[in-house]
């Protein structure tokens, strides 16, 4: 049960005396040096860790991405991985420009096995942690922070030894403070100088040290604050590629990532999509696509960003939810109708000028750039309105609604919407919009007409045949245009229709581009839409009039009073 009072039980983090932090009023104009650890930390945080197969899949598909430092396990603490890190360099499997990193804890034995899975490595680097955290020193492991900063001394010390040992290859040190956020400051410092001092990093012999938020304890801007003042007072800052491992606890993986970058780190670690233990590590992918929203390239390709999803599920066997930033199934979808009316007009702003900088409504970013269709983009269930609604008629049958006719025909999907309490697919729309414009056949049909004009006249005279319930008669009338002598014909047969307004539009292209016509009439006081389409405009434009007597006829019969004796 959660307690009235929390304070008695949990105590708030402490600020980082740090008035005059400068990161606030930074940007991130360059990518941090990426870490992928899906292959460790993701990999133990799986209910069923990853295989030879399935590890070896994700290797190759974090180097077509573009990733030149990838954690490959933790050799010393499992034979799958120590396997897994041999036959990547038995069989060749990592190209010249990519460096394969491994974990291990400050234990001799540990350090020695992980080097024996390293042997004959071209590029590695070996990472190695121990808890500095004051919880951890007192419970976990009973040492006071001299023995605490000993045990970090004493595994660097064999850590240089054995890389010199080893000059074939080309080695990176990295030493992480583990639980760095809720060390003291002064004490994190202290602890990573003297790893510095063992192990003789210099500006031209950098090594990484790794602040890890190992359990995300507190707001983002504070992880920041420790960065910089880390960044500010550590002694020769310019020997370290200072890195940052965020986890998720307070689902702030990603602000933290962001702004201690800003505060100075050169480095992020973390996984494809978040995945780690509890709530997750930092998800890279989020990183690096926000970093391309704001114009920065992040230095990965996620163009076709589908795929990657599928075979990350694949290999971690966990899915990744549908609204995950940048490449769930729905994230660059809206159900909502204002949503979706304005990202229809930011579409159609962005077809008339494609050159211009980004700026559609609602989508942060063009989902083409990452291998995504627009056709997801609007999809339409009970929340949706007119906007969406014309959209994928638009889009996928080529229909533009006009406004007044996209309200109305808005109304017919949102019946089917509430009928059905589900999605409404862009088919079962056009069916709709069929039903309700195209298949109103009677009473009123349209069989055929001719036009006829004199010669240097721009009057024209029509003569259409057409059915009434089913009875064939014949109307006549003339005027400047053949709807207008359509609808003349018709008054002369005793129903009168006053056209209000009028579009049409070729559906498609190229010589048998259908044509489609839309009309709103009034019949006897009476607004009413009808939609005609033929090969030929003149024919559409009458089959739209003609749509429109018979909605208004199997609406109001009497009113409309169309029968075969009122066309007679």
């Amino acid at each position: 049960m959660m307690l009235k009072d929390p304070s008695i039980k949990y105590r708030p983090f402490v600020a980082v005396d740090l008035p005059d932090r400068q990161w606030p009023s930074r940007r991130i104009e360059t990518p941090p040096q990426w870490c992928s650890v899906d292959l460790r930390d993701g990999n133990q945080s799986l209910i069923d860790p990853m295989d030879a197969e399935r590890k070896q899949r994700f290797f190759d598909m974090l180097l077509k991405i573009g990733f030149k430092e990838i954690e490959v396990g933790f050799p010393s603490a499992s034979q799958t991985d120590f396997d897994f890190v041999r036959s990547l360099i038995e069989e060749d499997k990592i190209p010249d420009d990519v460096t394969i990193q491994v974990l291990t804890q400050a234990r001799p034995h540990l350090i020695e096995r992980t080097f024996e899975a390293l042997k004959g490595a071209k590029n590695a680097i070996v990472h190695v942690y121990n808890a500095t955290d004051p919880v951890f020193r007192r419970v976990v492991f009973n040492v006071d922070k001299a023995q605490c900063t000993q045990i970090a001394v004493d595994a660097t010390t064999q850590i240089r030894a054995l890389m010199e040992a080893a000059p074939e290859t080309h080695w990176t040190f990295q030493y992480s403070p583990e639980l760095f956020t809720t060390t003291e400051m002064d004490f994190a410092k202290e602890v990573v100088e003297a790893v510095m001092a063992a192990y003789g990093a210099s500006a031209e012999k950098k090594m990484i040290v790794n602040l890890p938020a190992t359990v995300e304890a507190a707001t983002p801007n504070n992880y920041a604050d420790q960065v910089e003042w880390f960044c500010r007072h550590v002694k020769d800052r310019e020997a370290l590629i200072v890195s940052v491992h965020p986890h998720n606890d307070r689902g702030t993986g990603v602000a933290a990532a962001e702004l201690t970058v800003m505060a100075g780190a050169d480095r992020v670690e973390g996984t494809l999509f978040g995945n780690g233990e509890r709530t997750g590590n930092v998800d890279l992918v989020t990183l690096a696509m926000n970093l391309y929203t704001q114009g920065v390239h992040p230095g990965l390709d996620f163009s076709n960003i589908t795929p990657i999803m599928r075979e990350v599920e694949y290999c971690n066997q966990l899915p990744v939810h549908p609204r995950h930033p940048y490449v769930g199934d729905l994230v660059f979808t809206a159900f909502s109708g204002s949503h979706q009316d304005a990202i229809k007009k930011g579409m159609a702003e962005r077809r008339a000028n494609p050159e211009a900088v980004w700026e559609v409504p609602y989508l942060p970013i063009d989902p083409l750039d990452v291998g995504r269709s627009y056709e997801a983009v609007i999809r339409v269930n009970s929340q949706s309105g007119k906007g969406g609604v014309s959209y994928l008629l638009e889009q996928e049958h080529g229909i533009e609604l006009p406004r007044r006719l996209a309200m109305e025909f808005s109304q017919v999907v949102q019946e089917v919407a509430d009928r059905t309490g589900k999605e409404i697919t862009s088919q079962m729309i056009y069916q709709a919009f069929a039903d309700e414009y195209l298949a109103q056949e009677a009473p009123l049909a349209l069989i055929n007409h001719r036009l006829s004009s004199e010669p240097d006249s721009p009057r024209v005279v029509l003569e259409a045949a057409i059915t009434v319930d089913g009875k064939p008669q014949s109307v006549r009338g003339e005027a400047n245009g053949p709807l207008a002598a359509f609808i003349k014909g018709l008054a002369a047969a005793g129903h009168d229709v006053e056209v209000i307004d009028y579009h049409e539009h070729s559906r498609g292209q190229g010589a048998d581009a259908e044509a489609i016509a839309y009309v709103e009439v009034r019949i006897d006081g009476e607004a009413v839409f009808g939609v005609g389409t033929d090969e030929s405009i003149t024919s559409a434009s009458m089959k739209a009039v003609v749509g429109a007597i018979n909605r208004r006829a199997s609406s109001a019969a009497p009113a409309a009073n169309v029968t075969a004796e009122t066309l007679a």
